[in-house]
């Protein structure tokens, strides 16, 4: 059996290339012969690097020519509807779409070919079946959490979001100055790690963020390999995330974080997630259960606060973040695209 990949985003080696990289691989362990459409074989190594997966058996080809003579499409859409031509195609929507005409007419033959469309949570779904007039189904990313444990924590805040000129603004600025805040205000024996991938363009962003961060425990870390970035998660207490912060999700949904993988490797190494009150965000956390969420900074800081002067807190909210992450392994993803193929 034959399986065509598209997915134009490749070298932005986001979530949604995860997500593609981890539907590639279910694939492969299924049986699959599986072709990736990519101009160059060497994004191979890079996506293994970045995500820890292992891409063996999966060909990049130039053109999967919209899934013509395969026996499976998966394709991640770019806000377009193709006219797909395998066997059996599969719609992918990584970004909660709208104001893009999706309901046209034209629109509405091409998916004709669709067997089915699937989102990466009920944030972008909610968005996209209003957008597009379908009924999409929800597959969460995979996270592989055999692989993210904790460690011997160090009283270490961990933020990991891609610096990029892209859709999402990650807030990266707001979690340095309510650091700094902290830090002023006595959480002296703390420090912030903010880890992400860099693209062309960010340059700038990325020094202004270290000169905001000067004569303070602050450390920026660009394009680390996995095995780095888990070793950070396991000794991590806590995890931030200013996604979307200051975005109206109803107006700019696509502003918003749409799931949060990072978040949720984060639980799985047993740190506690404090998460901007937005978009996916609020399908991962329930409040003083398995972490909490925020709306404003001078709450960021209250609760960050809280969980620092507070150990049983601490072991409390560890082991329900950790128990909540179960919920999206690599087993279940596995099993729901075994039972939809």
């Amino acid at each position: 059996m034959r399986a065509a990949i598209h997915n134009p985003y490749l070298d932005t080696l986001g979530g949604g290339e995860r997500y593609t990289v981890s539907f590639a691989k279910t694939l492969i362990d299924l049986g699959w012969q599986v072709d990736m459409e990519w101009k160059s074989e060497s994004i191979s190594k890079v996506l293994e690097n970045r995500f820890g997966i292992d891409l063996t058996g999966v060909n990049f080809v130039p053109d999967v020519k919209r899934g013509d003579g395969y026996d499976l499409t998966f394709w991640v859409s770019d806000g377009s509807i193709p006219v797909l031509r395998s066997r059996k195609n599969f719609l992918h929507f990584q970004i909660p779409f709208h104001h893009v005409g999706g309901n046209s007419l034209l629109n509405k033959m091409k998916l004709f070919k669709v067997d089915k469309i699937i989102c990466n949570s009920e944030f972008t779904k909610k968005i996209i079946d209003r957008e597009y007039g379908v009924e999409s189904i929800v597959i969460y990313p995979p996270i592989d959490t055999s692989q993210i444990r904790p460690k011997r924590k160090e009283n270490i805040i961990l933020n990991v979001a891609r610096f990029s000129g892209l859709l999402q603004n990650k807030g990266h600025e707001i979690l340095v100055r309510a650091f700094k805040k902290i830090f002023d205000s006595g959480g002296r024996n703390w420090k912030l790690v903010i880890v992400g991938g860099s693209e062309v363009g960010v340059t700038d962003q990325i020094n202004k963020l270290e000169e905001l961060s000067q004569d303070y425990p602050i450390e920026i870390k660009k394009n680390l390999d996995f095995r780095s970035l888990k070793e950070l998660y396991g000794i991590s207490k806590i995890f931030w995330s200013a996604s979307g912060f200051g975005e109206d999700e109803e107006k700019n949904p696509e502003k918003v974080e749409h799931f949060g993988m990072t978040a949720v490797e984060s639980m799985a190494a047993g740190a506690i997630p404090l998460l901007f009150s937005a978009g996916g965000f609020k399908e991962i956390i329930e409040p003083d259960i398995n972490g909490y969420l925020w709306e404003s900074t001078s709450s960021l800081i209250l609760k960050s606060k809280k969980i620092m002067d507070n150990p049983s807190l601490r072991v409390r909210l560890a082991s329900s973040a950790k128990e909540t992450s179960k919920k999206y392994s690599y087993e279940e993803f596995k099993s729901k695209i075994t039972l939809l193929i």
